[in-house]
């Protein structure tokens, strides 16, 4: 750690990531978006392994999921977005067009435990409209561990607004995913210039010590 001014700073993975002051984020696994995903059954390895790893350390999991509002109180510009995404993933799979609405519940292949709070949103940010923010301030949280879908979509997103927050942010690269392969690996070649960036070994090896 570094002292400067008074102020303390975290200077080494280990340290960003202790377990004391540390909250495990689980973003959108959700049915419909794993079926979607480039390597689902290598992420569902590892991001169950991330999870585990977290409870044995009783580190803080939050499972979000993501849900339209109805139509009528949603922006003209989420439409569109909305609209340009799931086209987007309709034509890399060749899939026969789902309701929006279906199989957005959690995929049951995370087994969400009793005591790990799932967090409803709207936006591509965990903290917009929902009480996340205030909830792991009040649990003395300074530091986001983000897994999950999409790279980068949601969790860059977020992991971006979690340091605007003056959260310290982590991305786990192999318990992260996306539809689209090639967004999935500039989306982290990007992010790790500015945020921390580990492997799934490199923060489960911190956490069992």
């Amino acid at each position: 750690m570094q002292d400067i001014n008074g102020k303390t700073i975290y200077s080494t993975v280990q340290e960003i990531v202790d377990p004391s002051h540390t909250a495990l984020v689980v973003w959108d696994v959700q049915k419909m978006l794993v079926d979607f995903i480039f390597n689902k059954e290598e992420f569902m390895n590892n991001i169950n392994r991330v999870i585990e790893s977290a409870r044995r350390t009783k580190i803080p999991i939050f499972y979000t999921s993501v849900e339209m509002l109805l139509i009528k109180y949603e922006s003209s510009a989420r439409l569109y977005t909305y609209n340009k995404l799931f086209a987007r993933m309709q034509q890399q799979q060749q899939r026969p067009q789902q309701s929006r609405s279906e199989n957005m519940d959690l995929s049951p292949a995370v087994g969400r435990k009793e005591g790990e709070l799932v967090i409803t949103k709207h936006t591509a940010s965990i903290f917009i409209g929902t009480d996340f923010e205030r909830m792991i301030r009040n649990a003395g949280i300074t530091t986001i561990v983000f897994t999950g879908i999409a790279t980068e979509l949601g969790v860059e997103s977020s992991a971006r607004d979690a340091l605007n927050r003056d959260f310290y942010p982590v991305i786990v690269s192999d318990a992260v995913s996306s539809s689209d392969r090639d967004a999935h690996t500039r989306s982290l070649q990007n992010t790790e210039n500015f945020l921390t960036v580990v492997s799934i070994n490199e923060i489960m090896d911190i956490w069992s010590k």
